[in-house]
């Protein structure tokens, strides 16, 4: 480009990350000039300097400054393990919508250290789709359903039906302990805090935000108990903190579980958290999904020997 532009957005990308509408109309521009456009501010919207986690608005101006593009296309790093895994992980599939089961372990999103996550992957995996997008978020070492937007007007609905609580999804925890019958929600306030060494982690606090979590048994065992969990908000590490507060820590939570619990889990086979989204349901356009994600291997493994 040798010169200044403007781009209006249009209401089929409203609601995307500016990052990724940014990714999206400077192909061949590397990602790297693109964030350093946004951290000094000469790529603009309405004016006004914005961060890429910016969530665009029909009619919105967005400057775009003269960007040279990368002499050759980025080679694809999407990693042989992640590439073979998420290939067979889709479970629903329509014009708008993939559904998959995300493999405990992979990022949704590349950040923080992280090259790649699973949305990225998948772009690579798919350069013939010209819009995919988070619709929602697992934690890494979460797995289970997770939704990818092909269309803006479907993310802009997801949204929406998720801001009204109008998404059902329920998760499989395996828990330390005997979960009582009679507990059926966990209602605590969570916050996010920064320890000194840099690492983030939730804890329950009265100055945080609103945060319930209903549960049910599923299946009891000596020691655990596998409970399922809605969560009806949807905070940062919600579940994960709500069993600890109830004093059940998930098993092979390194972050916020019991250590002896998880070193005995860890002895009879539990490789990863015991915590998997296996099922949401929801209205889209008229038409009811209801879909599931079947625990991987190690998870079935861990469970039968604790039958036996």
């Amino acid at each position: 480009m040798s010169q200044v532009r403007f781009i209006e957005v249009s209401a089929d990308y409203q609601g995307q990350r500016l990052d990724n509408f940014l990714l999206r109309e400077l192909r061949g521009v590397p990602k790297t000039r693109i964030y350093k456009a946004l951290r000094k501010g000469e790529i603009r919207v309405n004016k006004g300097r914005v961060r890429g986690d910016y969530r665009v608005a029909e009619g919105d101006s967005v400057r775009i400054p003269p960007l040279r593009t990368a002499e050759r296309e980025e080679p694809s790093s999407v990693p042989r393990r992640w590439a073979g895994l998420l290939e067979e992980q889709l479970i629903y599939e329509d014009q708008g919508l993939w559904v998959l089961n995300k493999p405990s372990g992979l990022a949704v999103h590349g950040g923080s250290g992280l090259a790649v996550g699973m949305i990225e992957c998948l772009r690579k995996l798919a350069p013939e789709e010209r819009f995919l997008e988070l619709v929602h978020r697992l934690d890494r070492d979460t797995s289970g359903c997770i939704m990818v937007a092909r269309k803006p007007a479907v993310l802009k609905s997801l949204h929406r039906l998720l801001r009204e609580d109008r998404v059902d999804k329920r998760y499989l925890a395996l828990v330390a302990g005997r979960w009582s019958a009679k507990r059926s929600f966990v209602e605590a306030p969570l916050k996010k805090n920064t320890l000194k060494s840099g690492e983030r982690i939730v804890r329950v606090d009265r100055e945080g935000k609103a945060a319930r979590t209903e549960f049910s048994v599923v299946e009891r065992f000596d020691t655990a108990t596998l409970v399922e969990a809605k969560p009806v908000t949807g905070r940062t590490h919600q579940i994960r903190v709500h069993c600890l507060q109830a004093g059940h820590p998930i098993l092979g939570d390194e972050k916020y579980g019991d250590r002896e619990a998880n070193k005995q889990a860890a002895d009879l086979g539990l490789k990863r958290l015991f915590l998997h989204a296996a099922g949401l349901s929801l209205s889209l356009d008229g038409e009811r999904l209801s879909l599931s994600a079947p625990l991987d291997e190690n998870l079935e493994v861990f469970l039968q020997r604790l039958r036996k």
